[in-house]
């Protein structure tokens, strides 16, 4: 098991340098951003400022060139492919702006995923509702209020808006110490997007979840601690382009 170092911040970017290829002009230049734990962090910012891609750092998707990444108490740039795998899996839910559902899966094979490849996640969540079958329906009951269908359907059947709160669901389930919402109503009607919102802060409140939310749509950035501007974490966006 790998042993967390104890921090303040969840999240800790210092001087974060990211360029996608060698002769590519850097992505994100001498980024800050520190996110304190069970803080709810609203970030914003025009496309093509480089969101997605501190997304990527923060999720150890991609490591930056130069700088210190330490997430939820591990040192990206230090850990091994696998070594960060397996924090993501255990402590980080991401609700993806694409949800990569595996298609030829059930709503509910795709929510339980997280813990097959978690054991914490699995613990978490049979604690709660006495299995993760249960955890699992629980949740997508909460996202699908007017109990429209079956949970047995694959997600190939689903429209875009009900494909977002599987993503959602599937996030959510296990209770991980950080979760990552990338636009995550984008897909979403009004009375989703609401149920999606009384969801996710009543799931964070219980777990004590720590949350980054990135959205265009400023809505509901009243409901956060703080809105954080890409612009104030990647300053030099404007040489980068």
């Amino acid at each position: 098991m790998i042993e967390p170092v104890l921090k303040p911040t969840l999240i800790d970017l210092q001087d974060v340098n990211f360029a996608w290829h060698a002769k590519a002009q850097p992505a994100i230049k001498s980024a800050h951003l520190q996110v304190e734990k069970h803080k709810h962090v609203f970030l914003r910012g025009a496309s093509g400022s480089g969101k997605s891609t501190l997304l990527n750092i923060i999720g150890g998707i991609v490591t930056p060139q130069h700088g210190q990444v330490n997430i939820v108490g591990h040192d990206f740039c230090q850990l091994k492919g696998l070594q960060k795998d397996r924090v993501r899996a255990d402590h980080i839910g991401f609700i993806f702006q694409q949800f990569n559902l595996i298609p030829y899966l059930s709503i509910l094979e795709n929510v339980i995923l997280p813990c097959r490849f978690s054991k914490l996640r699995r613990d978490n969540a049979i604690k709660r509702s006495g299995s993760v079958l249960e955890e699992a329906t629980y949740l997508l009951n909460r996202l699908y209020p007017k109990g429209k269908s079956s949970f047995h359907r694959t997600t190939s059947e689903l429209s875009v808006g009900q494909q977002q709160r599987v993503a959602a669901a599937r996030a959510l389930i296990g209770q991980p110490q950080l979760i990552i919402a990338d636009e995550p109503t984008s897909s979403l009607d009004y009375d989703a997007r609401e149920a999606f919102m009384a969801l996710l802060f009543d799931e964070i409140k219980q777990s004590g979840s720590t949350l980054l939310y990135v959205s265009h749509d400023p809505t509901h950035q009243h409901l956060f601690d703080s809105v954080v501007d890409m612009s104030l974490i990647n300053p030099h966006l404007e040489l980068a382009l």
